[in-house]
């Protein structure tokens, strides 16, 4: 089976103001499978979220080469949930949940696309705001309205930054459940986590150290 996601070799520096470059990404290697949820682990500042980042192709690498899905970024095959989410504070939630439905390349009748978003915002809880607008909202619900956006097309990756850093227990357990069943109909998901509720139920840990990436295999702690 191919890899869906694969990272060869990665590297990548980055200089503060009037200051040294610092290694952040230190010859990364990585692969990510069709069907699997892969948890990438590790302490504050380690480079998971610059990892992402470069990842989804927000980021260029200094070394190394990154390999995402053909077609990528269309929302159909790369999709991102970052940490700062990326509303349209104009758009009500279902809207902003049916986005890559209604305005992308993978749209089709706007009844239907509203219809299937609402019916994972009901899943996480948050259907009852459907009509609401993001400035409305906590941001925990907000979080869970970047979620049903990045699940609403059923891309072929999903890339999750921090996920469910803002929800309380329950409705984590939905989110892992939501992950785990898309991963089950052939998905691949890389998620950037501390969280305990993820890592204990990821088919595979990654662990970042030191600007490198190590598998350190199934059963999370």
């Amino acid at each position: 089976m191919s890899a869906v996601l694969s990272a060869s070799g990665v590297t990548r520096s980055f200089r503060p103001s009037g200051g040294v470059p610092v290694d952040v990404l230190r010859g990364v290697d990585l692969d990510v499978y069709p069907g699997e949820l892969v948890a990438l682990v590790g302490s504050s500042g380690s480079g998971k979220s610059a990892l992402l980042a470069l990842l989804a192709g927000f980021d260029e690498p200094d070394g190394g080469a990154v390999r995402l899905p053909e077609g990528a970024p269309a929302w159909s095959v790369l999709a991102v949930l970052p940490q700062s989410f990326g509303l349209f504070e104009e758009l009500t939630l279902e809207e902003n949940a049916a986005a890559p439905l209604l305005f992308g390349p993978a749209g089709g009748d706007p009844a239907e696309a509203l219809d299937r978003a609402g019916t994972i915002l009901d899943r996480l809880g948050v259907g009852a705001l459907a009509r609401r607008y993001p400035a409305e909202i906590s941001l925990g619900q907000r979080q869970r309205v970047a979620l049903a956006r990045a699940l609403v097309v059923r891309p072929t990756l999903l890339l999750a930054d921090e996920p469910t850093a803002h929800l309380d227990h329950r409705t984590i357990e939905v989110v892992v459940d939501l992950l785990l069943e898309y991963t089950a109909g052939g998905g691949a998901c890389l998620v950037a986590t501390h969280d305990p509720a993820i890592t204990r139920r990821a088919d595979r840990r990654l662990q970042m150290k030191d600007g490198a990436v190590v598998d350190v295999g199934g059963n999370g702690f």
